[in-house]
């Protein structure tokens, strides 16, 4: 079966939001294109650091031209896209492996998520190789998002992907972890559950 890539190039809308209660919440990646969106699970750290690495990278483009690149130190507070996720959410697959890469031609972000795929071998050396057959395959091989984005959209979906992971619950003032709404165990507090206030 061949390799289905969601391409979107570039996207009308691209963003890091949720579904779900602080605690509880799935995280996703939603690039939409016309009448067509598409959907894609991860984890918390991964839009963290996906968000960072597109910011740490940008910083790099700006620092190497001198300024005289079209991408923004930082995100322009006039593109500012705080609007929920496009519903129904439908996942199209969870993310595994995340790529990204600066088309200095075009002056464009490129982001790739790829599905999430369990390799079974019975040794490290048949897994490495494995890996790396994966890791080959472009004809073949999981599904994948691409979205290609301007500098100027790719800072604003960095800016929103932070307040999305920013945004869960609150940190317990003594210990740092996060606060649940029915309480919370603090190790700090010898175990004692502390209300939240």
């Amino acid at each position: 079966m061949s390799r289905q890539v969601f391409l979107y190039d570039p996207p009308e809308r691209f963003v890091a939001g949720t579904v779900g209660l602080p605690g509880r919440r799935s995280f996703f990646l939603q690039a939409t294109a016309g009448p067509r969106t598409t959907s894609v699970a991860l984890e918390k750290a991964q839009v963290e650091a996906l968000a960072q690495r597109i910011d740490e990278l940008l910083d790099e483009v700006v620092r190497r031209s001198g300024g005289s690149t079209s991408v923004p130190a930082v995100a322009p507070t006039e593109i500012a896209d705080t609007g929920p996720l496009q519903v129904p959410v439908e996942e199209e697959f969870r993310v595994g492996t995340m790529a990204l890469a600066w088309d200095g031609d075009n002056e464009r972000m490129i982001v790739e998520a790829q599905a999430l795929v369990e390799l079974e071998a019975d040794s490290e050396e048949e897994f490495a190789e494995a890996e790396e057959r994966l890791l080959r395959d472009d004809e073949n091989g999981p599904p994948m998002l691409r979205v290609r984005l301007s500098g100027i959209m790719a800072r604003a979906f960095a800016k929103r992907a932070l307040e999305v992971v920013g945004a869960g619950r609150p940190p317990c003032p003594l210990c740092s972890l996060p606060l649940d709404p029915e309480g919370h165990v603090c190790p700090r507090q010898n175990g004692y559950r502390r209300s939240r206030t």
